[in-house]
């Protein structure tokens, strides 16, 4: 397709900031802008449960969260006629530096001769892809470093109080699931729609089905929006199933430990990913003399992105083995 040989602008997604120049008509900025976006989507599995902050535009590389106190009981009665002094709020505030993160692939003229396929579709499905594991990686690295922590216990009940004695007998259970739900009530985090959320790897997830109270996601799909890689349901608590969760090769024997993240809603915040995202498109012959002979021309992606954790106590890691605890490696 002889279009895909003539970029020579910047493309980005619709919903995201647009620069542009001449060239290509609005549409196809649009398409491949947002067949980036797309691929990227069903990446975000952490990004999906954050709460999301504007960009700050001209406001620094440092974004900022508001944290809110609770209000004490108001538990002295009015006295009649006489306005009471009325409580003040407690708000704190929580910083993170924003980081810009991007990668590039070079096509060579031969290649985009020569390709049956459009080369430039291929290679922006494969970066949209890659943008969405990169940001969400960055996101679930922040905050598997919550400060509440359960460690699965043996299968004859003996308890394990540290990551490096966990093997693969030590798999999560629906008790186990129970009780990190437990931990979220008492915190009073607040729920989605009702239910907390655990973010679990298919290892985990392998060994959780096998629980006779385990209700699939297509049981009660025609009555409830699913989440982006949801599985099912078990205690009040809705699981979404990525080879991206967090898994630590740091058990007994250096066997692989699996980090269930049991989530309340903002419990952590993002920045708003449809902002500073941008596919680039750089056609042949736009190098000058870097190219003198116009055999390059790039694709590729790069965003800002930041995450914090906010209210720690809305965050419950459950960590344990699985029956793959001796074959996953870490990610």
């Amino acid at each position: 397709m002889e279009l895909m040989k003539h970029y020579d602008l910047q493309l980005f997604a619709g919903e995201m900031n647009t620069q542009t120049t001449s060239g290509l008509s609005a549409e196809m900025k649009t398409y491949y802008g947002m067949e980036l976006l797309e691929n990227a989507k069903p990446q975000l599995v952490h990004n999906q449960f954050a709460a999301t902050k504007a960009l700050p535009v001209g406001g620094g590389k440092t974004v900022e969260w508001r944290k809110f106190g609770a209000f004490d009981k108001a538990l002295t009665p009015l006295t009649e006629g006489v306005t009471p002094d009325g409580s003040g709020i407690s708000v704190s505030y929580i910083t993170k530096e924003l980081a810009q993160y991007g990668d590039y692939t070079t096509v060579s003229d031969m290649l985009d001769l020569t390709a049956i396929d459009d080369v430039v579709l291929e290679i922006t499905d494969r970066h949209g892809a890659n943008m969405g594991l990169t940001l969400d990686t960055v996101t679930r690295n922040e905050i598997v470093q919550g400060n509440q922590v359960i460690y699965a216990p043996m299968a004859d009940g003996t308890e394990v109080t540290s990551r490096s004695q966990l093997t693969g007998e030590c798999k999560i259970t629906g008790e186990l699931v129970a009780k990190a739900a437990t931990q979220l009530k008492k915190m009073n985090a607040p729920k989605f729609d009702g239910k907390y959320i655990c973010i679990i790897h298919p290892s985990v997830a392998f060994d959780l089905r096998q629980d006779e109270s385990w209700l699939a996601a297509h049981q009660y799909a025609a009555a409830t929006e699913l989440f982006s890689g949801e599985i099912g349901e078990l205690h009040g608590v809705r699981f979404v199933e990525t080879t991206e969760a967090k898994i630590f090769n740091e058990g007994k024997d250096n066997c692989a430990v699996y980090a269930c993240l049991f989530l309340g809603k903002g419990a952590y915040g993002v920045v708003d990913l449809s902002e500073g995202t941008e596919v680039i498109v750089k056609p042949r012959g736009s190098s000058g003399t870097a190219d003198p002979l116009d055999q390059r021309s790039s694709v590729g992606w790069k965003g800002v992105h930041a995450a914090a954790i906010l209210y720690d106590e809305y965050i419950v890691r459950v960590e344990c083995g699985s029956s793959y605890s001796d074959t996953d490696k870490a990610n």
